[in-house]
């Protein structure tokens, strides 16, 4: 599908506050630039961002109107829109705030048993008489997705080799001290924090599992983006221009002295900073720079909202059984990844919009996934549902 041209509309927002929600991870830090920065007031709107204690908090108050909108889990979104674990709700994606910036964090007792990697583990769980426990923060959002995939891809089935509970992110290194859990994905800064507390390590960041994955959006309810439409372009203008702040690699430092206080993420500013600008620890005995770190922006090629990209995650749900049939799968991506707003907005910036809305990407199995056969795609696994 190729994209015609948009007219640049005149922007008049219906609301002049906006009720915002974020949990306390880097990759909110798009919303946290434009509200304290001032890229809202631009466009004739103020962020009120809400810090939320978890998933299910975003979730339940997008669907009650308490928030009108909220740095969402791209998989809870769309698990939210098919009905999957709760209340349906007709959603809607904005824009995708971020690529990458994720990882696996194992304990320090698996690694002092002799598992550094995914093989290892494979070989360690044949061993065990009781499963393990892994932790991911929602039942159909990003990091559960990438904890299976990577499970998976190393021989381990998530839904029978070990068991898999969920955590609220800023919980899991907690978890991971008292041995309740023996490893956990979930967003940065805390994977970054296991390695400074000195509990458990790196054994893979998401950009391992896929290059430029889509990691969190921009989220609101259908009802909102159809009621409000010029509110959420001046939105997506506002945060569009923070996300080209952020990859500025020397504005990094001081938004990760933001972002690092009691009102957002409440962590040490090292523990933020080292890989919010791409400089890796993985605390067992490897040091790199990754050029493949949390992306905000990238020329525009981060936010596009593409169809592919939504639909990647209903592969996903099909695979582990959350969906008994296959949905139509362009056709939910189509109407929830809104597009029309996001090419409005970006345009008026004068943002390059790609022309086509399906991109192609290699996964760490060297699977390629471009969207365009969902079913053959989901087929193809050899561990599935």
């Amino acid at each position: 599908m190729v994209l015609k041209n948009a007219v640049k509309p005149e922007f008049t927002p219906e609301l002049s506050e906006v009720q915002v929600g974020f949990i306390p991870l880097t990759d909110c830090a798009p919303l946290v630039v434009a509200s304290k920065m001032g890229f809202d007031k631009k466009y004739g709107i103020k962020i009120k961002l809400h810090k939320e204690a978890s998933w299910a908090a975003i979730r339940d108050k997008l669907i009650s109107g308490d928030l009108h909108a909220a740095h969402a889990l791209y998989g809870m979104v769309y698990g939210v829109e098919l009905g999957i674990g709760g209340q349906q709700k007709d959603m809607s994606v904005l824009m995708t705030l971020n690529h990458n910036g994720q990882g696996i964090t194992l304990s320090n007792q698996l690694k002092n048993q002799g598992v550094n990697n995914g093989n290892d583990l494979s070989s360690f769980l044949k061993q065990q008489a009781t499963k393990l426990t892994f932790a991911q923060t929602f039942p159909t959002g990003t990091h559960a997705m990438w904890l299976y995939y990577w499970l998976a891809s190393h021989g381990i089935d998530p839904l029978r080799d070990v068991k898999t509970i969920v955590v609220p992110p800023p919980q899991m290194v907690a978890n991971i001290t008292t041995s309740n859990v023996a490893g956990y994905c979930a967003g940065e800064p805390w994977n970054a924090r296991a390695v400074y507390d000195s509990v458990g390590f790196t054994v893979a960041t998401s950009q391992d599992i896929w290059v430029d994955h889509p990691e969190k959006v921009l989220g609101v309810t259908a009802d909102f983006a159809d009621l409000y439409p010029q509110t959420c372009r001046a939105m997506v203008m506002a945060v569009l221009e923070a996300c080209r702040y952020l990859d500025v690699m020397e504005n990094r430092p001081q938004v990760a002295d933001l972002i690092a206080g009691p009102e957002y993420i409440d962590a040490p500013n090292q523990v933020i900073h080292d890989r919010f600008v791409g400089n890796y620890d993985n605390g067992n005995g490897r040091k790199w720079h990754d050029a493949n770190a949390v992306k905000f922006f990238n020329q525009g090629k981060v936010n596009f909202p593409y169809l592919s990209d939504g639909m990647w995650f209903m592969t996903q749900f099909k695979r582990w059984g959350l969906l008994k049939s296959s949905p139509d799968y362009m056709a939910v991506a189509s109407r929830v990844n809104r597009i029309d707003i996001y090419q409005q907005a970006a345009q008026a910036l004068e943002i390059t919009v790609p022309e086509d809305v399906m991109r192609t990407s290699r996964l760490m199995d060297g699977v390629v996934w471009d969207g365009h056969n969902p079913d053959a795609y989901v087929d193809q696994f050899g561990i599935r549902y």
